[in-house]
């Protein structure tokens, strides 16, 4: 199964994440750790609070795919 990472937008396959982390119930999936350190520290800045991705994830300073 593919899932978006919540941070940077990249399509990740599950299995094959860098990363995972819970947010109200709901697992999500990051292509790399500094994704899944960005969601941990701030995840309402990433989802809302039913667990949907905002709009145009926001890749952090000096992560490129």
């Amino acid at each position: 199964m593919k899932h978006q990472d919540p941070v940077c937008g990249m399509t990740v396959e599950e299995g094959k994440e860098a990363a995972k982390s819970e947010y109200n119930g709901k697992t999500f999936y990051f292509c790399s750790r500094g994704c899944k350190v960005a969601f941990d520290k701030a995840p309402t800045r990433f989802v809302n609070d039913d667990g949907t991705p905002k709009p145009g994830g926001q890749m952090p300073m000096g992560h490129s795919h």
